[in-house]
Order: structure tokens, then sequence, then C-alpha cells
């Protein structure tokens, strides 16, 4: 009994843990803090992503830019923007893949880039252009490029990781493709002696050349990319380097003209392709072991 007495006076009489001082419980949070800024710096994208983004931020800046120009009646300018943002958008893929950078981020930041640049720029100037005084279907017509462009960068983003297995190609056209086949058209309509004949300010004229590329963009036909140009692609493929070659001295040599000449050939070469598998599909005996 008195042991238990003397032991329960005893931890009464023990002096108690004085509580932390102020800075120390504000030392301690800091800590705590910095600690869990790390956990999250451990998720964020390896700064070498920063390479490829830059020039993606400076496709959207062209394509901001291209707005404003067309808000200011300068249609050509607006033209030379996108196809500047064109080249920054082909600049961030090259290095992303030289740089071995190709993340999540990057290609989420790339598909939003493009939607301005590549979508609703080109929508907006078409409407300005053309199709302003046309009322609701000029409208309907003018979004589409905005609209399928969208679509095509979701469907694309959805299926990277599953059709990533080495091709070069795209499903569907892609919507720089897009962007830059209306420019090509307008710079030449703008700038061409023969610009004149396009009749591009028409409704008849625009309506369906705007369709059809929207169109091609939603559809499932083959498009080529350009891709990285290394020393192992030249060797693999020297009749592709050699086109691809030769179309950019054409662009800078004859500019317009050379764009529509060069984008002119891409796209009959995608849809003949398309054409030609369709015919060779249908007039191949299927096996007869394959069932319905």
């Amino acid at each position: 009994m008195f042991d238990s007495l003397r032991s329960a006076f005893a931890s009464k009489s023990a002096p108690r843990d004085e509580a932390p001082s102020r800075p120390t419980r504000i030392r301690r949070r800091l800590s705590a803090y910095r600690k869990a800024r790390r956990r999250k710096r451990s998720d964020r994208p390896p700064p070498r992503v920063a390479v490829p983004s830059f020039f993606t931020l400076l496709n959207l800046l062209c394509g901001f830019l291209a707005l404003t120009q067309v808000r200011e009646g300068a249609f050509v300018m607006c033209c030379w923007l996108i196809v500047l943002a064109g080249f920054f958008d082909l600049m961030d893929g090259m290095m992303a893949r030289l740089t071995g950078a190709d993340s999540p981020f990057g290609v989420q930041l790339d598909s939003l880039s493009d939607v301005v640049s590549f979508g609703v720029a080109p929508s907006f100037l078409v409407y300005a252009y053309a199709l302003d005084a046309s009322g609701p279907l000029g409208m309907i017509v003018s979004a589409l490029p905005a609209l399928c462009g969208s679509v095509r960068l979701a469907r694309y983003n959805v299926n990277k990781d599953k059709s990533d297995d080495g091709s070069e190609g795209f499903e569907g056209l892609p919507i720089p493709g897009q962007a830059i086949a209306i420019v090509a058209l307008i710079l030449a309509a703008e700038n061409s002696e023969w610009g004149a004949y396009l009749a591009l300010d028409s409704l008849q004229v625009l309506l369906p050349i705007v369709v059809v590329l929207s169109g091609l963009m939603v559809s499932s036909i083959q498009f080529d990319s350009i891709p990285t140009p290394t020393i192992q692609y030249v060797r693999a493929h020297p009749k592709k380097t050699t086109a691809y070659a030769l179309a950019g001295l054409l662009i800078v040599g004859a500019q317009e003209i050379g764009l529509v000449i060069v984008l002119a050939l891409y796209l009959t070469y995608g849809m003949g392709r398309a054409v030609y598998q369709l015919i060779d599909a249908l007039t191949t005996p299927a096996p007869e072991n394959i069932t319905e």
C-alpha cells in the first residue's frame, strides 16, 4: 500500500515535459511542408520536357496572334502566323523525340495549343474572310475546323498508346495539315496572279473545301507523318527523305504556291492510297476460314 502511494506521489510530483516553443513548432511545420512538396515534385514531368514545351508555347502564342490579326482584318499576316505555328509544332515533336521527352504532359499541352492554332484560328479566319455574310450556315461551316479538329486530337490522345507501334502515319488528316491547307489557299488567292480564279470569297467554293478538309480529320484514312531527320531514317528511307527535302525547298522557294502544290500532293497521295487499298480489298477473294 505504501509503495503504491509513494509511486503515485512521485508521478504527480515529477516535472511535466514542457511544450515546444513557437519557433520550434514553426520549424517542424516547415519541415513537414517541404517533405510534402518534395513528394509532389516527384510526380512532375522531368526538366527535359521544358525543351519541347517551349516550342509548344510558341505555337500557342502564334495561334493567339493569328486571332488578333483576323480581328484587325490582316488575313495574310494571320495566315503566315498559322504557318509559323505549324513550324513550331513540327519542332516540338522533333525535339520531344530527339531528347526522349515524350510525356503525357507534353501530349496534353500540345493538343491544347493545336486546338487554338489549327482549330479556332482557321475557323475564325474562314468566317471573317468569306463566310460571315452567309448567315447561320456560314457560322456552322466555319466552326467545323475547330469541332472536327478537337475530335481528331481527342481520338489521337486516347489511342496514342495503342497505336504507338512504330508506324509513321496518322489515322485521319492531322489538324495542322488541315489548317495549313486552308491558309495556303487563302495566301494563293491574295498574293498570286491566278488567285482570282480560286474565288475563295464565295460560299460555293469555300464551303466544300472546309467541309472536305474537316471530314478528312475525323476519317480513318492514313496520312504520313513528317519523320525526325535522323541518319538512320535517311538510310532506311532515301526516297521519302528526298521527297520531303524537295517539298521543303519548294515551299521556301515558291512560298504560297509551293504550299498549295505540296499539300495537294500530300492529300492526293493519302486519299489515293486509301482508294487503292479499298479497291484491292474488294477485288481480293477473302479466305474461306474467315467468318462474318
